[in-house]
């Protein structure tokens, strides 16, 4: 399993998970609130210079782990542009795009560490309450962990079916699920067998 953590050190790197994580939420949403194109051009504008400040190392790695949205910005522009909205379409793709990068920031400038103990303090008032807290604080680093894994196997996939010289389409769906699903069980096993969060002491 590979992070979305960057490898390039940055100043974001030192600042506390919960300060990022809040102004995530803040400008999500200010965002959400807004209506205007320009304003919303303008944030996706100042989202590319916080990834370009770091260096060129740290810009690619950004934009490329934000591949994974293209065909979400396709399939909305198309929508739109059938329903003969493109404003609409420009405003809600402006505005996925910009969240979608904000988000990725973060997790490139914050360890999976400070995020299990960030989950961990705010989570602890369920856990007076007797609520099995441990689950969430494990299986969201598993989603960060995995989400290049998945995206990685879909690009191959994808290779593969083009050097047949047809067009994969929806036919990655099944394979791909497949495979999470074959991943999910392996790490479930795991799991169990560390006598883990699913492990077999009746912590499920």
């Amino acid at each position: 399993m590979i992070s979305l953590t960057s490898p390039v050190e940055t100043r974001a790197h030192r600042w506390p998970a919960g300060l990022k994580l809040g102004g995530l939420c803040l400008v999500s949403t200010a965002l959400f609130l807004v209506g205007d194109i320009a304003i919303h051009a303008a944030a996706l504008g100042a989202v590319l210079a916080l990834y370009a400040a770091p260096g060129p190392v740290f810009l690619r790695a950004g934009l490329r782990s934000l591949r994974v949205v293209l065909p979400f910005v396709a399939v909305l522009l198309g929508w739109h542009a059938i329903a003969g909205d493109m404003r609409m379409g420009l405003l809600v793709t402006l505005r996925m795009v910009t969240l979608v990068a904000l988000a990725n920031l973060v997790t490139m400038t914050t360890g999976l560490e400070d995020l299990v103990d960030l989950i961990r303090r705010l989570t602890a008032p369920l856990r007076r309450l007797g609520l099995p807290t441990q689950l969430l604080e494990i299986a969201i680093p598993l989603v960060i962990r995995f989400t290049p894994v998945l995206v990685a196997r879909a690009e191959t996939l994808a290779e593969a079916w083009r050097a047949r010289s047809r067009r994969p389409g929806w036919r990655l769906i099944l394979p791909l699920t497949l495979q999470a699903l074959d991943d999910a069980d392996h790490v479930g096993e795991a799991l169990r067998a560390r006598g883990g969060p699913l492990g077999p002491h009746g912590q499920e």
